[in-house]
């Protein structure tokens, strides 16, 4: 081995980890801050979803003549009269049979460990038992907590309460001011920044509004046909499991195996093994329709996420931060990849121009 060049790799090495350790204390930092800041940037974070739904409807008020400001009120107050109505005609049945819900997945999960007891698989182990077990209480705190997001929107009323009214005055803000925040923040930068920064802002706000509004779209399809399948078979809870479906669309993957689980316990202990078997049919033909037919059809592009990406995010946030991580960790993921490959694109070398004496093309135009 050459003693210079073990030593130019040791040198590189300690340089390269210095580096990253740099780079994950200033991530740790951030996080910290942005915890720190939670109270603050949750409303933001609403405000910024509910404007990529509500944006559509408000240019299309700017396009036809209507002063910025009329747009967003008449758009705002649309949004709260839907909102209500909703609220009136679901939420409140929902909150009231979530206690059903919880009791049926729980009345589930023991048919399904006296099945397996049984024969001929005839498992006793206590392992067996203690993952049951564990599922169990899963399965009680998760459908808790979902019903409680839909509900009140966070873990209180009151902080429900705070979060929506500021993210309702943000995304009146953003519905009226929002063209106009990318040329004031370009003139705030200097540099290169004053074109840089604009451009990621604006890559990363289509692609937040794509990904909002096409799974609002599939998980609104995916609810009303789940929904119509469970109620011409008889399954009690038609609504809360239609709503569970559609608020699950948007944690990809694991969402829809969540809500379909749920709608095939519910029916196992309501109608018996052979309406569970069709439940789960009628799960396994939508999201095949989901992902071959709707998907396509209603998100014009991707986000250029693989799939394993997007499990991984969506487990990840799960873990630091329960339904509220796994709601956001797939917008957040696409908004690091948009970041990256910007980056990626200015760091990398142009394409080099042949070298030669050929004349250059007569017939090409001549920038003035």
């Amino acid at each position: 081995m050459s003693s210079a060049k073990t030593r130019e790799a040791l040198r590189i090495s300690a340089r390269v980890s210095a580096e990253l350790l740099l780079v994950i204390v200033m991530l740790a930092v951030a996080l910290w801050l942005l915890g720190r800041m939670w109270s603050i940037v949750w409303p933001l974070v609403v405000g910024l979803l509910l404007t990529t739904l509500t944006w559509p409807a408000a240019r299309v008020l700017r396009r036809r003549g209507w002063p910025p400001a009329l747009a967003a009120s008449v758009v705002t107050v649309l949004f709260l009269l839907v909102s209500a109505g909703v609220v009136a005609l679901i939420a409140v049945p929902v909150a009231s049979q979530s206690g059903q819900l919880t009791d049926g997945v729980v009345e589930g999960i023991q048919k399904m460990r006296e099945w397996a007891a049984g024969p001929p698989l005839n498992i006793g182990d206590a392992q067996i038992n203690k993952a049951f077990d564990t599922a169990v209480a899963r399965a009680q705190e998760g459908l808790g907590s979902m019903v409680g997001a839909v509900v009140t929107g966070v873990s209180t009323v009151v902080n429900g309460l705070v979060t929506a009214v500021l993210a309702l005055f943000l995304m009146f803000f953003f519905l009226k001011d929002g063209p106009r925040f990318l040329p004031w923040l370009s003139r705030q930068l200097p540099g290169r920044l004053s074109a840089d920064v604009p451009t990621v802002f604006e890559r990363g706000w289509n692609t937040l509004g794509s990904f909002v509004r096409s799974q609002a779209a599939v998980g609104l399809l995916d609810a009303v046909l789940i929904g119509l399948g469970l109620w011409i078979l008889g399954v009690p809870l038609v609504l809360p499991l239609a709503v569970l479906t559609f608020v699950s669309a948007f944690v990809p993957i694991i969402g829809a195996l969540f809500a379909g689980f749920v709608a095939v316990l519910i029916a196992l202990v309501s109608n018996g093994l052979t309406d569970a078997l069709i439940v789960l049919a009628i799960i396994v033909v939508v999201q095949q329709l989901e992902g071959n037919v709707f998907q396509p059809m209603i998100q014009s592009r991707g986000l250029g996420l693989h799939a394993a990406v997007v499990l991984l995010a969506v487990t990840l946030g799960g873990s630091l931060a329960g339904i509220v991580g796994s709601l956001l960790a797939v917008p957040v993921a696409a908004l690091i990849a948009v970041v990256w490959n910007y980056v990626r694109e200015q760091l990398t070398d142009p394409p080099q121009e042949p070298d030669g004496t050929d004349e250059p093309d007569s017939a090409a135009p001549v920038p003035s």
